[in-house]
């Protein structure tokens, strides 16, 4: 029996460092959609979605992150260009320099009310919705149904 075709499970981190209260760390992507994002990837098989969050933070910045929230779940099938994912986006916390490694080509902190960079996939989104939430502790609401 086939497995049914279902979209990729994915999880972006909104990595937050001390002595930037309202900064976040970006990367550059390195591969096609190319422009800078939230650090995440791809969930593999038999792997926690917690753990792939800690894994593709280390790996793309050198940071040990501690997970602090789920911010929420971001499923609009347009949202990646190569195809259908589900985001679980996380908020996690972490020290130290980062360096851009793996699928990054550079990274940054930057100040969530002065992007000044084009987001690739729904990144922008998601950003507001963070800024939202650090502003009155309120998680996105679910999206409307568009059926």
């Amino acid at each position: 029996m086939a497995a049914p075709k279902t979209p990729l499970l994915t999880v972006d981190i909104i990595i937050r460092q001390d002595g930037h209260p309202r900064g976040v760390l970006l990367i550059e992507r390195r591969h096609a959609p190319l422009g800078w994002a939230l650090p995440g990837g791809f969930v593999d098989v038999g792997e926690r979605v917690e753990d792939a969050a800690r894994r593709e933070a280390y790996e793309e910045t050198g940071l040990a992150v501690t997970l602090e929230a789920l911010l929420g779940c971001y499923s609009d099938p347009g949202r990646d260009p190569r195809g259908h994912t589900v985001s679980l986006v996380y908020v996690a916390r972490a020290s130290g320099v980062a360096r851009a490694g793996d699928d990054a080509r550079s990274c940054q902190m930057v100040d969530i009310d002065h992007i000044t960079v084009p987001l690739v996939f729904d990144h922008a989104r998601i950003v507001h919705d963070y800024r939202r939430f650090c502003e009155t502790g309120e998680r996105p609401a679910p999206e409307p149904s568009r059926r």
